[in-house]
């Protein structure tokens, strides 16, 4: 290692204490923390600690990583605090100095910490920076879904009407700017299908719906939603737009032969409503020895009358016993395809549902409810539908209407009036309400005549959507409106109450399922296509499974009012019979998730045991401690490595043996020196999770040979396996604690974390830390927070 060359010898440790005044013992930690309590608002002498531990690399001379902290040496730190929060970032989670490097001892680290860390966020108290969200944000796909659901009382695929959001740092609702012509036109044909179902019109003529079950999902065995006794088949959520008559129809899956899979006896197919049986059809091979299946599910249609609204209509097949008792002891057999994994029985492949045929009378929906609901029925048709426009709009838009929202409503009702009754010119208007930016965007304006770059509090109505959409990805409702109105939501007693109102409605689950599921890349499962010569089993009833598992144990860590810890170290999880199966876990059955206690030498528990987590960071034909190891650098210790040059090559299996294990396979490609740099960061922490494979199963050998679990941590400790793994990482749980909430703000406020929000997180973690980090106290934390709470205008 080269040292600077004003320094001689090894021992670079004073021999004399500058500071008299302190402990004869001289510690460069205390020094720092007495000192800052000494001299309130005096920067802290981080010169001792910066000679003897930093300069020799990070000097002017070298600059390793591009930093210079020699010629920082003496100054102010809050001169550059983009700098000094990587620094404390990198001594937080004990990366720097190297491990092979001369290091404070553990209590030096934590004092060293806590004095640069509190004179920084000393100065952000006196100088508040909330920084500054883009002005125009775009409801994601997921917000606009519920935002409908909570306006009107309609179920809608929005799948099916608007286009995939795109991401930046692992979350959708950053990189949403203003409306292409294209998007505006999809917003638009969604409008006037939306606006249809909720006022209860019926199309000019019949319309039609498709739904198509994925290709591997396996029809064994039944579908969690649908009675016992059934098998295969699909739960659909559909909204009708009227009462009448609707024809169902079903098409069988077909191999390339265009022969249906699996069809060698009878069956009886059954379409359910809410549960209840109203059609059963019968499926049959063709007579004889014939092979024209054409005919076999070409009459697989029924017309059946639907009432209007949302239904849950079932389509399932009558379970038959199986040939064997032992069948449920024996390993799980997927049965997708006519190859590899052919069918035993027949399955859905498509569900088709089209009408009305014959429409009956308007009736009374959740949707109708929304918009006449509680209005008087007669008088002046101007007046209600003003009435009607005024009501929508304030929730709509999350503020009370104004004479200009109503202009284009109240235009286009009036239009639609003339030319056909009341229902239709509501309808009209709602569709301009629908494609309004004042719905499809969030826009938070500055204050005029603020100077530039000034905080300031965000307006109530703006306070009270960032809350509802953090935790219901949805509208606020009409308690939080009114709280907004009457300005009582900026009190932050009235907020954190609020706060923990939405935490605790149903609809908070919205915050599991998107929060949680980019957080941890859940998403990323449907891309999960495991190499089906090497793990045969895997199927869409395993994909679904593990998303599961992961979501109703983050759920339970939220609702329980558990620390962070618990994420990580756990003695239960959630399963199901498929999901059980793939574990080797005996004794559950079915297709419904129960909670299930772990014994102590499970190798199951918390998120790094799960087969989500460990799916999505592994290739279809191998785990990848690169990727796994990056995936805990940056969702648990919150320092992701950078990405790699263009110019550096990828593991090849063409150029490295395939036979070898991995750790020998990633030693030769580290020796690159270029690869090497992040590769030692990332690797061992990758290697304590390969007992798992790459669909998450536990292995105790790999080829043949015994699996080698030795890893570790970025601190240079070693950990073996990923009990050692966890109990590393749970050494510092305010680190884990500091990345979640980082996480969390970013998908609450719509932008990723800068040097100015740094002291705002460090504030909620500590106020979370005599509470064990609970998850709710973090969240109620970042609700309270500068970050949250306020906003700045434009420099």
């Amino acid at each position: 290692m080269k040292r600077n060359p004003r320094r001689a010898g090894k021992l670079r440790i004073p021999t004399r204490n500058p500071f008299p005044f302190l402990k004869p013992v001289f510690r460069i930690g205390a020094i720092l923390t007495i000192g800052v309590g000494i001299v309130r608002g005096a920067p802290p002498d981080l010169a001792p600690l910066l000679d003897q531990y930093c300069v020799d690399c990070h000097d002017g001379s070298l600059k390793r990583g591009g930093l210079d902290l020699e010629s920082m040496i003496h100054g102010d730190p809050a001169a550059h605090p983009d700098i000094w929060e990587k620094v404390i970032l990198r001594l937080e989670t004990r990366q720097m100095p190297p491990p092979d490097e001369e290091r404070p001892d553990e209590p030096d680290y934590k004092a060293s910490v806590a004095a640069l860390s509190g004179y920084l966020d000393g100065i952000a108290a006196e100088n508040p920076d909330p920084g500054r969200p883009d002005t125009i944000r775009r409801l994601t796909r997921f917000e606009y879904k519920n935002a409908i659901r909570d306006l009107l009382g309609v179920e809608i695929d929005v799948t099916e009407m608007l286009p995939k959001d795109e991401s930046s740092q692992g979350f959708d609702n950053i990189t949403l700017g203003t409306l292409s012509p294209a998007l505006l036109n999809r917003y638009v044909q969604a409008a006037q299908k939306i606006s249809a179902l909720a006022v209860g019109i019926a199309p000019a003529s019949p319309a039609g719906r498709i739904v198509r079950l994925p290709p591997d999902l396996s029809q064994e065995d039944q579908v969690e939603g649908l009675p016992p006794g059934t098998r295969g088949g699909a739960l659909v959520h559909h909204q009708f737009p009227v009462s009448g008559e609707y024809e169902i129809g079903v098409r069988l899956t077909r191999d390339r032969n265009e022969d249906i899979e699996g069809l060698h006896e009878n069956h009886e197919l059954l379409i359910l409503l809410g549960g209840e049986q109203v059609a059963e059809l019968a499926v049959k091979p063709p007579p004889g020895r014939s092979k024209d299946f054409t005919k076999v599910d070409a009459n697989l249609k029924a017309r059946i009358q639907f009432p209007a609204g949302s239904a849950e209509i079932g389509i399932t097949f009558v379970a038959k016993p199986p040939a064997l008792e032992e069948t449920k002891r024996l390993p799980y057999d997927a049965h997708f395809n006519m190859h590899r994994h052919p069918r035993q029985t027949p399955a859905v492949y498509q569900i088709s549902i089209t009408g009305p045929y014959a429409a009956g009378e308007i009736a009374a929906t959740p949707g109708r409810e929304r918009i006449f609901g509680g209005l008087p029925d007669s008088g002046d048709e101007e007046t209600r539908a003003r009435a009607i426009f005024t009501r929508l709009i304030r929730k709509a838009f999350r503020r009370p209407a104004t004479e200009d929202d109503l202009v284009r409503p109240l235009g286009f009702f009036r239009e639609a009036l003339a030319e056909g009754n009341f229902n239709a010119g509501i309808e009209a208007g709602l569709s301009a309400i629908l494609v309004s930016p004042r719905f499809l965007l969030r826009v938070e304006k500055d204050p005029a005549g603020l100077p530039a770059g000034t905080a300031y509090p965000l307006d109530p109505f703006a306070l009270a959507s960032r809350l509802s959409f953090f935790l219901w990805s949805s509208l606020p409702d009409e308690e939080l409106l009114d709280l907004a109105e009457s300005g009582d939501l900026t009190r932050p007693e009235v907020l954190e109450a609020q706060a923990r109102r939405l935490l605790a409605d149903p609809r908070s689950s919205a915050f599991v399922t998107n929060f949680a599921g980019q957080w941890l890349r859940l998403r990323n499962l449907d891309s999960v296509h495991p190499d089906l010569r090497l793990f045969p089993d895997f199927d869409d009833n395993l994909r679904q499974s593990l998303r599961r598992e992961t979501e109703l144990f983050f759920e339970s860590v939220l609702r329980e009012n558990r620390g962070v810890a618990d994420l990580l170290r756990s003695d239960y999880t959630f399963l199901n019979g498929r999901l059980a199966k793939h574990y080797g876990i005996t004794g559950i059955e079915g297709s419904a998730f129960r909670r299930v206690e772990l014994p102590p030498d499970s190798a199951r528990g918390g998120l790094l045991r799960q087969g989500s987590v460990l799916a999505v960071t592994s290739y279809a034909n191998r785990t990848s401690p690169v990727i796994r190891g990056n995936w805990i650098l940056d969702n648990i210790l919150g320092t992701p490595t950078p990405p790699p040059p263009p110019d550096i090559p990828a593991l090849s299996d063409t150029v490295i043996s395939a036979g070898l294990p991995m750790r020998e396979r990633l030693a030769a490609h580290r020796a690159e020196k270029s690869c090497s740099v992040c590769h030692d960061r990332m690797d061992p922490v990758g290697f304590a999770l390969e007992n798992y494979d790459a669909t998450g199963r536990w292995r105790d050998f790999e080829n043949e040979i015994p699996v080698d679990a030795r890893g570790g941590l970025p601190d240079g400790s070693v950990r073996i396996g990923p009990g050692e793994l966890e109990r590393g990482l749970l050494e510092r749980p305010e680190v884990f604690a500091r990345t979640i909430t980082a996480k969390m703000l970013t998908y609450a406020i719509g932008r990723i974390p800068e040097t100015g929000d740094q002291p705002a997180i460090r504030a909620i973690v500590s106020q979370a830390a005599p509470g064990g980090y609970r998850l709710s106290d973090l969240v109620i934390g970042i609700v309270r927070s500068v970050p949250f709470t306020m906003r700045k205008t434009q420099p």
